[in-house]
């Protein structure tokens, strides 16, 4: 797949994801039971930083117009698109990288990525390494037992990642108890939240 293919069919696609994305994590926040801290559009103040933002958060820009160098828009293509290898995946199967992405932004991209891969070698009968680096592998075992099965592996990959997603969510609260008042916000926002029709695309 080309990359002006890939660039050109991802338009509409990117900006649904992050539409549905700031749709829930909203604008600033700053939990006192968040380890993320000052937060807005989702975009911790840990990552603002790094990525060259040094003013206030409550002030962090969610697109990069006028004299904005740093934005949320340029740090989820950036952070949780283009690094963690779900970029191509927008084109692949959307929904799919609906999911990971949204994941990703909730907790890392480490987790949604090992998770596809498990999932990929449960689904399609595949080996691959689980180190959590979605490249041309994991992708191409992907799209190739999705041309093979249809849009059921996309229902199922779905199902499953939602579910690992969900264990974990649960796993985190009975580690630190302080946790349990996202509990409810993150399973209703967060697992099946990602249409399946999407995958008949």
């Amino acid at each position: 797949m080309s990359k002006g293919k890939i660039i050109g069919g991802a338009i509409g696609a990117v900006a649904a994801i992050l539409a549905g994305i700031y749709a829930h994590e909203g604008g600033y926040v700053n939990h006192p039971n968040d380890p993320g801290g000052p937060t807005r559009y989702g975009v911790t103040e840990q990552v603002a930083r790094a990525a060259g933002y040094g003013g206030d958060m409550r002030h962090f820009p969610l697109h990069c117009t006028g004299s904005a160098e740093t934005c949320a828009d340029e740090i989820y293509i950036g952070r949780y698109m283009k690094q963690p290898g779900y970029w191509p995946l927008i084109v692949i199967e959307p929904a799919v990288a609906e999911e990971l992405i949204d994941t990703a932004v909730n907790m890392g991209a480490p987790r949604p990525s090992k998770w596809f891969q498990q999932s990929i070698n449960e689904l399609c009968g595949t080996r691959l390494t689980v180190d959590g680096k979605v490249g041309p592998k994991t992708r191409s075992a992907y799209e190739r037992c999705r041309s093979a099965k249809g849009p059921q592996v996309c229902v199922a990959m779905l199902d499953r990642l939602d579910a690992r997603q969900l264990a974990e969510y649960d796993r985190l609260v009975r580690v630190n108890p302080s946790l349990k008042v996202f509990h409810r916000g993150w399973t209703r926002q967060r697992i099946g939240n990602v249409d399946r029709a999407k995958c008949a695309a």
